[in-house]
């Protein structure tokens, strides 16, 4: 098993944790059937000899299959394969959490922000502030849900 440190943003960390690891101080292993396992094995590459150990804030382990990149040599993470990386683990964490958000409205009733609230706890976020989940989830809906016109304010 090998282990590689990669940088995240904060709030995308905490959810893998929560996600993969319930809340442990353990490293991050993907479930082989998940796409972030595959892409993580196709962006490993060898360790260039003039880059020194990289930081970061969140351990993963690296994926170990039969056929194919050996991690004792192909261990490495690059600044772009990061970046790939954060984007693929930033849309899971919206899609999960707008998801969610419409499955309790519609289903339960529940009010947005309570089911924030919920996912926040969930998966032990706090790096990221309720009122920017939201924000961000009427954005989306915004632009995925455009009605043809908007309704008219009249004044009493």
């Amino acid at each position: 098993m090998v282990i590689v440190k990669i940088s995240l943003k904060q709030h995308l960390a905490e959810y893998l944790k929560g996600k993969f690891c319930d809340w442990k101080d353990v490293p991050v292993k993907f479930p082989d059937s998940s796409d972030l396992y595959h892409t993580i094995f196709d962006l490993m590459e060898k360790k260039p000899s003039n880059v020194e150990e990289t930081a970061g804030n969140l351990e993963i382990v690296l994926p170990d299959r039969t056929i194919g990149k050996d991690p004792a040599w192909y261990n490495f993470l690059g600044e772009r394969s990061q970046r790939i990386i954060e984007r693929k683990v930033e849309l899971m964490f919206w899609a999960d959490l707008h998801d969610l958000i419409d499955h309790n409205k519609h289903m339960h009733g529940m009010e947005y922000a309570e089911t924030v609230y919920f996912f926040m706890r969930k998966y032990d976020i706090q790096s990221i502030t309720e009122d920017a989940i939201l924000k961000n989830y009427y954005r989306w809906r915004e632009k995925v849900r455009r009605r043809d016109k908007k309704r008219a304010y009249n004044k009493c």
